[in-house]
């Protein structure tokens, strides 16, 4: 499953960049997690993921939270999800991804353990050679506090991690401030793609309810709505 025809690719590279200033979305595509392990081995695998509770608050009797999601400040100044480069050849997505998660954000693997299951979608940037595996895990609210919690204690905090963040899911009645305000700061890699991704295919909010959203954010950053 993939969003790309309702996201902001391609031609929000006029004005923004995708991570860094040689990225483009044009370069990131999504494969198969499969076609990834077969076809391109040789390239540098990285794997993330989304850590989420779904949460029934009202904000201000106002804006419905709808979820909790963990996002981070990397330390290069963009927002991405926790994870990093698999030591190539001698661990697999998952292994590499549960030692990243212990480092950046403190996560507790024999409480919290991702496995394959939590797969949500891979892409691939042939100009860096490089596959981007993500995931996505729900917790109890409960659960997501612990983990937001321990986060300060972890090996890598003030270091490759500089805070953790939520993601706003509401929008405020100027139709800008919130969800669509947040899509429009500087993402790592294919991370604002990913984050819409999980979103859909957890049901945190429906399709309408996201291309609602994502047009706010296009009319907002001076692109067509689609």
């Amino acid at each position: 499953m993939s969003l790309t025809a309702q996201l902001p690719t391609g031609e929000i590279v006029d004005l923004w960049s995708y991570g860094t200033p040689n990225d483009a979305s044009a370069d990131i595509r999504e494969v198969t997690f499969e076609k990834a392990q077969q076809d391109l081995r040789h390239y540098m695998h990285a794997a993330h993921a989304m850590i989420y509770a779904r949460d029934d608050t009202v904000l201000w009797d106002k804006y419905n939270v709808t979820a909790n999601i963990l996002m981070q400040m990397r330390f290069d100044g963009n927002l991405g999800f926790a994870g990093g480069l698999l030591d190539h050849g001698s661990e697999s997505a998952v292994e590499g991804l549960n030692r990243e998660l212990e480092e950046e954000i403190n996560l507790d693997l024999k409480k919290y353990p991702l496995s394959q299951e939590d797969h949500i979608c891979t892409h691939v940037n042939d100009k860096k050679k490089l596959v981007m595996h993500f995931y996505a895990k729900e917790m109890k609210k409960t659960e997501f506090l612990e983990i937001e919690r321990n986060a300060l204690g972890a090996k890598e905090w003030g270091v490759e991690s500089l805070g953790i963040i939520r993601v706003p899911l509401y929008m405020v009645e100027d139709k800008t401030r919130g969800f669509p305000l947040f899509l429009a700061n500087q993402f790592a890699g294919s991370a604002r793609e990913q984050l819409l991704i999980a979103i859909c295919k957890r049901k945190i909010l429906t399709k309408e309810q996201l291309n609602y959203f994502i047009d706010c954010y296009r009319k907002h950053v001076g692109l067509n709505s689609t």
